[in-house]
């Protein structure tokens, strides 16, 4: 069995009798294998969390994300929550819907670890909403003085 370096692609050669297996492994910062089974990215995004419990709304909050997966996020929090409860994340998305419409993004999930530096939310569903077009600069109007009488030609 051959080992790469903590913190990169390995590719390790398992020999079981004749057979000589390929296998590629990603390690994590402090060489342990990485078990997530969806790929992360990193997008760092305002969010505002919303706790429930039942219907009732138990606390809210804003945060950020540090990375996302389909499976899954990671964000900070001002403070720490409580792991089982359902959550529901909203946060802005940073690609615009036909170079256009701003997008929002809509998760809803269960918080499975926190400490005080953020949360891990499991994802259940999650949903696209359109904020509408960006507002346009409106021209304003002049407007005319109380107490001035106004005559127009005839």
């Amino acid at each position: 069995m051959y080992w790469s370096a903590p913190g990169t692609d390995a590719t390790v050669l398992l020999k079981r009798g004749n057979l000589a297996m390929l296998e590629t492994r990603i390690f994590g910062k402090n060489g342990e294998r990485e078990r997530r089974l969806k790929r992360r990215f990193r997008i760092e995004q305002d969010v505002r969390y919303k706790m429930l419990y039942g219907q009732r709304l138990a606390e809210s909050g804003f945060g950020r994300t540090s990375n996302i997966s389909s499976g899954g996020v990671w964000f900070s929090t001002e403070v720490m929550l409580t792991i089982g409860m359902p959550i529901e994340l909203s946060m802005s998305w940073p690609v615009l819907l036909n170079d256009v419409c701003p997008m929002k993004l809509m998760i809803y999930g269960c918080v499975v670890r926190a400490n005080e530096r953020g949360a891990a939310v499991a994802i259940e569903r999650y949903e696209f909403r359109t904020q509408g077009r960006a507002a346009q600069p409106q021209v304003a109007q002049p407007a005319i003085p109380q107490g001035i009488e106004v005559q127009l030609p005839s």
